[in-house]
């Protein structure tokens, strides 16, 4: 990507931002599930080693977002200027997210649960400063719409680590070369874009579950109970996803251990977010976007089950792309009500939704391992684990129709326009 320094293009900004976000979601926080089944089959890592490791890196991706949510507010109480330069963060966090993936070779396996611990930090780090500075360039450019590209990255990194790791497979390849594979695709990455991210192209403090879209129409401020409703049923998604996001490719394998297209689930998933990236951006201004929440948790309710109804290539096929389409969407319908019901204090409120979202992907995969560990086989553990996170987006889908009905949008408001999806927490 040839982009000189001093002036980047949109076109530029939006790929470079495409990148950055597929280093740091599809390499720094899901490369691991593609090469888990290496790693288990290895026997360097058991199920409940696994289980830790993903735990470690759901809290880092946690404590970094908040760390750069609450970044203003803590560093004016430091009597220090809240302004950051994001570029440099975006090129720190990147390199970090290379290292940290390069180091997940090393056989030792004591370093492991650390290292994707500061994966994830690294990674919200990469995923809020970039969404902030891209959005804000675009915008100034006269170009906000094509912020949307962006958001295909953590998709498109996921296809591509998926892919990576399936050659690996059918190459023999151990799970040390898969990690050096993915760290020398993440420098790759990194270096096309590396001039984008100019340190002297502005400063932009993170874009905390913002999407760079001006705050819907002032509303009355929605009480306690509503706030805690949402809250909560926007946290079931984390816990509703994760195990599956986690474990898919060794569930696959346990229910089709003889099946030759095991490995593309995982990249069917990602194919699933960069469409539903693409689709949120484009549905029409308007209507209520607890209903639209509703649907999707309905949709990834469907997804997770689909593999326990049917557990056969359809099943999977079909509920890993039920999986990833709403993935995006969730966040951002979900951070476009926070705007609209408490539009004086959104970006406190986001922080509540980004902390129990990442609450419920933290507490995901121990469940699993838990669960798998006391029961009769692995299968049945896993199963008991799917239809619990079946449950819980149901239920959660139900407790956005309840708020809907009890808390009806006035008629003057509507909801903020879509524009591009917000960052994930």
């Amino acid at each position: 990507m040839s982009v000189l320094p001093s002036s980047p293009r949109p076109l530029a900004i939006a790929l470079a931002g495409l990148v950055a976000l597929a280093v740091a979601m599809g390499i720094g926080r899901f490369a691991f599930t593609p090469l888990l089944p290496l790693m288990l089959s290895e026997r360097s890592l058991t199920l409940a080693g696994a289980s830790v490791l993903a735990s470690a890196n759901y809290f880092g991706y946690l404590l970094g977002a908040l760390a750069c949510t609450f970044q203003p507010w803590l560093w004016r109480r430091f009597g220090w200027s809240p302004a950051v330069n994001g570029p440099r963060l975006v090129r720190i966090g990147l390199a970090v997210t290379a290292l940290l993936t390069l180091a997940m070779a090393w056989d030792w396996t004591p370093a492991w649960t650390l290292l994707r611990f500061a994966a994830g930090v690294a990674s919200a780090v990469v995923f809020l400063y970039t969404s902030g500075w891209c959005l804000e360039q675009l915008a100034r450019r006269g170009v906000p719409a094509m912020g949307a590209l962006i958001y295909v990255g953590p998709g498109a990194g996921i296809v591509a680590s998926g892919l990576a790791a399936t050659a690996l497979v059918q190459w023999g390849a151990p799970a040390a070369v898969g990690w050096v594979t993915f760290g020398v695709l993440a420098v790759v990455l990194i270096a096309l874009v590396w001039n984008v991210f100019h340190v002297g192209h502005g400063i932009a403090a993170p874009a905390a579950g913002g999407s760079g879209l001006a705050a819907a129409a002032p509303a009355p401020q929605a009480g306690n109970l509503e706030m805690g409703l949402l809250a909560g049923a926007y946290g079931l998604a984390g816990i509703g996803y994760i195990i599956t996001a986690t474990f898919l490719p060794v569930i696959a394998r346990q229910a089709l251990p003889e099946s030759h297209w095991l490995d593309l689930f995982w990249p069917l998933f990602g194919a699933g977010v960069m469409l539903g990236a693409i689709g949120a951006s484009r549905l029409p201004a308007g209507g209520d976007l607890r209903v639209r929440l509703a649907i999707c948790y309905f949709m990834q309710a469907a997804g997770v089950c689909a593999s326990l109804v049917s557990p056969t290539l359809a099943g999977f096929a079909i509920g890993s792309l039920l999986l990833g389409l709403p993935f995006t969407a969730i966040t951002f319908f979900g951070m476009q009500e926070v705007r609209r019901v408490r539009p004086q204090q959104a970006a406190s409120f986001m922080g509540l939704l980004t902390a129990v979202y990442g609450a419920g992907q933290i507490a995901g995969p121990p469940l699993a391992a838990w669960l798998v560990a006391r029961s009769a086989t692995p299968a049945a553990g896993f199963a008991l684990s799917l239809w619990i996170a079946t449950g819980l987006l149901v239920f959660g889908a139900l407790l956005y129709l309840a708020l809907a009905h009890r808390f009806p949008m006035p008629r003057a408001i509507s909801a903020a326009p879509p524009g591009v999806p917000a960052p994930r927490g």
